[in-house]
């Protein structure tokens, strides 16, 4: 089998694109809506880096879209569609197979189409998909908008995935193979949050990407961080390094003013929130544990560190 029959038995579903012109030419077709800007990301996965080797293809192809439409979620925009780029050691159709419904299922459950990308042989598999959404023109939320006493809030829960990676077969692995990006609450806080990051890297280091760029400081409430019960199970420096270091969990950190997080719990929302700490004119992240300064130094995931 050869490049376009894969791309025409696993990846070309010609009556689910919502695209004008998708799978199948040399470039697909969109039709902006109109007033709307749009929002564009792009994410690889790499075995044995991004994901452990033995990973379910199913696993993977959910994962390989739903990192990118975290981080389009992040921008409080809709997702639309995806581009995908899929570089294969050998034709593996079981594989294939399994990888192909595991990107559908994902798009699918998010209302988001594959519209086009490109197949290629290479020693290694690596997966990059672009991801496309549309937000109404001036409303994306950024990372630069913080303000001093801003909440600092996260949604769901922080460590599960860095926990399932160190204990395979564990319940949690599953929210390190199959993250839920938190589309719909993106969109709620649309208007709402002042600055707003995915949760990718580890806690502490995206929310330092906030910090960085609104110029300001937070302080962190190490008692606060929500962490899954079996997590918690663990010695407390433990517990504290998987939410603030441990990455992957793909949840939506944010900052808001507390008039505008009492507007956010009228609406019905689809995962718990947790506010962790609060927004400084203070430079830097300071973290308290029961209100007294503990230094501690964590370091999230940083490729070439």
């Amino acid at each position: 089998m050869a490049e376009f029959s894969i791309i025409d038995t696993y990846f070309n579903r010609r009556n689910a694109c919502s695209a004008d012109l998708g799978v199948g030419d040399d470039s697909a077709l969109l039709t902006p809506p109109p007033q709307q800007q749009l929002a564009i990301c792009a994410d690889t996965l790499v075995a044995g880096r991004h994901f452990p080797l033995e990973t379910d293809p199913h696993a993977i192809g959910w994962k390989s879209v739903a990192v990118n439409l975290s981080d389009i979620a992040a921008m409080g925009a809709k997702p639309h569609s995806i581009l995908l780029a899929l570089s294969l050691p050998q034709i593996d159709h079981d594989w294939l197979k399994g990888f192909s419904q595991g990107l559908h299922d994902c798009c699918d459950q998010f209302g988001v189409s594959l519209i086009g990308g490109d197949t290629t042989q290479s020693p290694h598999l690596t997966i990059t998909v672009t991801a496309l959404g549309w937000i109404e023109a001036g409303k994306a939320v950024t990372r630069s908008g913080a303000q001093p006493g801003d909440l600092v809030c996260v949604s769901g829960t922080v460590g599960d995935a860095a926990f399932g990676l160190q204990h395979l077969g564990h319940p949690l692995q599953k929210r390190l193979d199959y993250p839920t990006p938190r589309c719909l609450l993106g969109q709620q806080l649309k208007g709402l949050a002042s600055s707003m990051i995915d949760v990718s890297d580890g806690l502490a280091q995206d929310l330092g990407h906030i910090l960085d760029a609104s110029g300001v400081g937070a302080v962190l409430h190490l008692e606060k961080l929500p962490i899954d019960p079996e997590a918690a199970k663990l010695e407390q420096e433990k517990q504290w390094h998987l939410a603030l270091a441990g990455g992957d969990d793909y949840e939506l950190c944010f900052t808001i003013s507390s008039q505008n997080y009492q507007k956010l719990l009228q609406q019905q929302l689809d995962v718990n929130l947790t506010i962790i700490g609060e927004i400084t004119q203070n430079l830097g992240l300071t973290f308290l544990q029961n209100g007294v300064n503990c230094s501690i130094q964590f370091q999230g995931y940083q490729h070439f560190a």
